[in-house]
């Protein structure tokens, strides 16, 4: 059994809601999950699972949230190669710069990228946007 991480960064609840989604999505298909807050967590902490949900909104001009995300992501590239890797994340406005540029990123380290390009919800997921955060966690097992 894959043991897995579903971490993230939320503001606003909306990636937060978006983490709960996926990690639940996870379990029903036999992952062992844990949901934990960015803060919560060290990069060699998270290096240690197999299978990493990476959960952050778009800040300012399609950026990654900088001062709890961007620098536990940052330590944390050291150890994607090789890791299964699925990215998620909410914003307000734009276009997805931020996830594309975020996809970039992991697939640059060498990870295992399970879905293509990161998944992106416009503000609150609504049920439609549930059930793709569940169907993302499962590609996790």
């Amino acid at each position: 059994m894959n043991k897995a991480a579903v971490i993230y960064w939320s503001s606003t609840g909306n990636t937060e809601a978006m983490a709960q989604a996926i990690s639940d999505g996870a379990r029903e298909a036999g992952v062992e999950t844990e949901l934990i807050e960015v803060g919560q967590i060290s990069p060699e902490q998270a290096a240690e699972y197999e299978v990493l949900a990476l959960g952050c909104p778009a800040m300012g001009d399609e950026e990654l949230e900088e001062s709890e995300f961007e620098p536990f992501f940052a330590e944390l590239e050291k150890s994607l190669s090789g890791k299964k890797v699925v990215l998620f994340g909410s914003y307000d406005w734009g276009d997805g710069q931020w996830m594309r540029d975020w996809y970039e990123r992991v697939r640059d380290d060498g990870a295992e990228i399970l879905a293509e390009e990161g998944l992106v919800i416009h503000n609150t997921p609504d049920e439609e946007g549930i059930k793709k955060c569940r169907e993302l966690g499962r590609k996790m097992a």
